[in-house]
């Protein structure tokens, strides 16, 4: 024979078990530490995005809006009248085998800068992550040179490069390399390409050090644990928990190598951009602010654009996938 489980008389009433889970979902259990920003008026936060948008408004979208219109026009330089030409412009930069040159170059460009840029500045990261004594110094001296501006980098690199008094000039006669920066094409794209690369490397160096300090120490120790080989190790532990950040510093280093090398460019070529390698950028320069062609101007910044967009969307929908985010 079974008996009824008593019940004191201070003990509360069991409830049903539908009740229990009503009361349950209708009062969900929250994180002690989540908190919620409260605004004192719904316009609030808007009001302080409302400087950001103004300048991208004003800087991006005005600026693109006016490239579009202008890409379809025949205008004069002195803003006296314009004509509809429609898609004229257009045809008349994808015929130029001027212009398909200074493409397939700005893509040679864009990539040998991006991967040396970022190669370079993973393996000081590496390094410099395992300097113990005097790691202080050693950062600082790979970090200063991301405070030199693009113009004065080229100028530097112009004086290294200098047919007379420059070293690395001196240093290529000992093989035999007679450079001519300035005058040969293919001297000249390769000066441009190593001051490009020597410009960013701190800006990489910096992130690649910070992302290899987030790594757990114990996740370190079982790395060093499970592979004896350091390359192995770094390959297949190491590497992977940096994916986000290489994948963000690639995205960085292809709009640096597209538009950021303008001020590198203009000192290098020496307003001989005739007898020089040339990127995209600085073709849309030249053609807008001394050729006067300001049609033909937007319609390569409006093709540049698209290309950027294309690239970028490629980034994120095809080289993402192999980034995890832990």
């Amino acid at each position: 024979m079974t008996h009824a489980p008593s019940l004191s008389p201070t003990s509360p009433a069991p409830a049903s078990a539908t009740g229990f889970f009503r009361r349950f979902r209708s009062t969900p259990a929250e994180p002690a530490s989540a908190k919620r920003v409260q605004f004192s008026s719904p316009f609030l936060p808007y009001l302080f995005l409302a400087p950001q948008m103004a300048i991208i408004f004003i800087f991006f979208y005005c600026p693109s809006v006016q490239a579009i219109r202008s890409s379809f026009y025949l205008e004069d330089p002195f803003g006296f009248g314009s004509s509809f030409v429609g898609l004229a412009n257009y045809t008349d930069v994808l015929k130029s085998t001027e212009y398909l040159g200074i493409a397939r170059f700005t893509a040679v460009f864009t990539a040998l800068v991006t991967f040396f840029s970022l190669s370079i500045g993973l393996l000081l990261a590496v390094k410099a992550d395992g300097v113990i004594r005097g790691n202080a110094a050693y950062k600082t001296l790979l970090i200063w040179v991301y405070a030199i501006a693009p113009p004065v980098a080229g100028l530097m690199g112009m004086m290294m490069f200098d047919q007379h008094i420059g070293p690395l000039v001196k240093f290529a006669g000992l093989f035999g390399w007679e450079m001519k920066v300035g005058l040969n094409y293919n001297d000249t794209a390769f000066a441009m390409i190593v001051v490009s690369v020597w410009k960013q490397i701190p800006y990489n160096f910096i992130f690649f050090l910070s992302g290899l300090q987030g790594i757990p120490v114990s996740v370190r120790e079982a790395a060093l644990m499970d592979c004896r080989s350091g390359f192995r190790r770094f390959r297949t532990v190491i590497l992977p928990l940096l994916a986000p950040t290489a994948f963000f510093l690639l995205i960085i280093n292809t709009t640096y190598a597209l538009f950021d090398t303008f001020g590198v460019i203009d000192v290098m070529v020496k307003d001989k951009a005739a007898n020089n390698p040339i990127t995209l950028v600085y073709k849309v320069y030249m053609d807008g602010f001394r050729g006067n062609d300001l049609g033909g101007s937007s319609a390569q910044s409006v093709i540049l654009m698209i290309i950027v967009f294309v690239l970028t969307i490629f980034q994120f929908r095809f080289i993402e996938r192999r980034v995890h985010y832990n």
